[in-house]
């Protein structure tokens, strides 16, 4: 058991909570200055993290885009599959937020509760940038400068630019675009090796981090904590419950439906992957849902290699989360540029490992709402738990997607 990964950085986690809150109680000067020391190993893992964040969402942005424009080329089925999950995708961000103003105006993040999870952050978030203007948010989507812009994580530019550069790539002739994009997947794969390393300290990077939370939060850290895990799930869980409404919608054989999904879910629950689930999810829509195989062979890889139907809830939610914990007011711009940006990562970061999808993904989001990234490396020591009802929230979505799509589809090829 100790062997995996996200169990150690779990007992981190909540060992550098009971530490740091024993030396605030029961230490002295000697002990919290020591704590302070330590904690400047968590800040430099941080670090590690944050550096790969702009030339990772670049560069598997560059390649995910091309893919798909390779994608929409196969067919009219892969154009509707692709229409499809960008509508998702985007309605997953609104849902999102539509979710996060019912769910804290029902249980709110007190006063008291951020305060002991700010406490333990290593920066403060700028929170003295002016609300941009519809015409400033319009003109400030293509960066001036995209080095500018990506030295002071202006993100959604950077994602736009990232997206002309895309799909810029596919009007190349085919041994130069083959060129770049091999470039700029082989970029994404070191920066993917690079967080692997960072993270194999993750237990070392987040003990220490955890210390000085627990050190100034105490043992109120761990209530909030818990808040956020509620929040996440119970948002994956909603986006769950839209899948299960698309497939009465579109009136598929409902109970037949269930049927087929359930024991898909089993395998997403023990396994935490979609890809994993693959071969279930095609067998069971062949065998369960009647769906032609040219139908679920096109449409479910498409699906894993492009869409997370979570991704945009859990994405954006966590950000959400943080909003409510430093008491931010974000303008109506800025949360449509962070919609913009949560879909954005979402489709670009699908096939990257969790925990560097987690960061790749988020942070952007944190960036383009103002907030800090110091706290996500607290918040990834408990995602095994959202990570769950992520992938389930995924399969489904996915298998609804397929059905709906074959019933429109001839019978024969």
């Amino acid at each position: 058991m100790l062997r995996s990964l996200s169990v150690r950085v779990v007992i981190a986690l909540l060992a550098g909570l009971a530490l740091g809150a024993a030396a605030a109680a029961f230490g002295g000067a000697t002990a919290k200055h020591g704590i302070e020391l330590v904690e400047a190993v968590g800040a430099l893992w941080l670090n590690a993290l944050r550096m790969t964040v702009v030339p990772l969402i670049f560069a598997v942005m560059v390649t995910g885009i091309a893919g798909v424009a390779d994608a929409a080329a196969t067919g009219r089925l892969a154009a509707r599959s692709l229409i499809w999950i960008v509508a998702l995708m985007c309605f997953g961000a609104v849902f999102a937020l539509g979710f996060a103003q019912v769910f804290y105006a029902i249980w709110p993040v007190t006063g008291a509760a951020a305060a002991a999870l700010r406490a333990g952050a290593t920066a403060a978030p700028d929170v003295a940038k002016a609300a941009p203007t519809f015409v400033g948010f319009v003109s400030g989507l293509a960066p001036e400068n995209a080095l500018k812009a990506a030295s002071e994580n202006a993100i959604l530019p950077l994602v736009v630019f990232a997206a002309f550069f895309g799909f810029a790539t596919t009007r190349l002739p085919e041994a130069r675009r083959q060129a770049i994009n091999d470039f700029f997947d082989a970029i994404g794969q070191i920066m993917i090796t690079i967080v692997r390393w960072v993270l194999a300290a993750a237990p070392i990077g987040v003990f220490a981090l955890a210390l000085g939370v627990g050190l100034r939060a105490g043992v109120g850290a761990a209530g909030v904590i818990a808040h956020y895990v509620t929040a996440i799930v119970l948002g994956n869980v909603g986006i769950t419950l839209v899948a299960y409404l698309m497939a009465l919608i579109w009136r598929l054989d409902f109970p037949r439906f269930v049927r087929a999904v359930a024991p898909v879910q089993v395998t997403a629950f023990a396994t935490q992957s979609s890809l994993a689930c693959l071969p279930a999810m095609i067998e069971r829509c062949r065998d369960d849902l009647g769906v032609p195989d040219r139908v679920s062979g096109l449409v479910l890889p498409l699906a894993v290699s492009v869409m997370r139907i979570t991704g945009p809830v859990a994405n954006f939610g966590v950000a959400l989360f943080l909003v409510q914990v430093y008491g931010l007011h974000p303008s109506a711009m800025t949360y449509l540029g962070a919609t913009l940006v949560a879909v954005a990562t979402s489709m670009a970061s699908v096939g990257l490992p969790g925990q560097v999808s987690f960061f790749a993904s988020i942070a952007p989001i944190c960036l383009s709402l103002g907030l800090p990234v110091d706290l996500l490396p607290i918040l990834i020591a408990v995602e095994v738990i959202p990570d769950i009802f992520r992938t389930v929230g995924n399969v489904t979505g996915d298998m609804a997607l397929t059905a709906i799509l074959a019933k429109d589809e001839p019978a024969a090829a």
